[in-house]
């Protein structure tokens, strides 16, 4: 059994915010599992070539929007899925954070960070 707490993992500054890594690749589930906090008015360019990855909204407001500009809007309680390898922009809205729990699959090493340009998408 593994157990964890937020407050025993330190946080890994991604970009435009923080992970907090609570499962990775070394626990040997097959999946990590992240609370990531996306800052207030950030946009990140983002596509997991080699992950697929799901978001739950747990706290704050933004957008995930498609390559093409199709908008959605995440609040608390709104799941998104990456099913496919998908190009997006994250969104954070202007007056607070986004906080999300998010899940990769494979799972990531934990030490991955993206380089955000505006010149193309993130990846890992």
């Amino acid at each position: 059994m593994i157990v964890r707490s937020y407050d025993e993992i330190a946080p890994v500054e991604w970009g435009n915010g923080t992970s907090h890594r609570l499962l990775t690749e070394s626990d040997g589930l097959g999946f990590t599992v992240c609370e990531t906090l996306v800052r207030q008015g950030t946009t990140s360019a983002l596509q997991y070539r080699r992950h697929l990855e799901a978001c739950y909204c747990i706290g704050g407001s933004g957008e995930v929007v498609t390559a093409d500009g199709e908008r959605h809007k995440i609040v608390e309680g709104t799941l998104y899925a990456l099913d496919k390898h998908d190009a997006h922009y994250l969104v954070a809205s202007d007056d607070e954070d986004l906080r999300l729990i998010s899940v990769f699959n494979p799972p990531l090493r934990g030490d991955e960070r993206h380089s955000l340009s505006d010149d193309g998408f993130s990846q890992y």
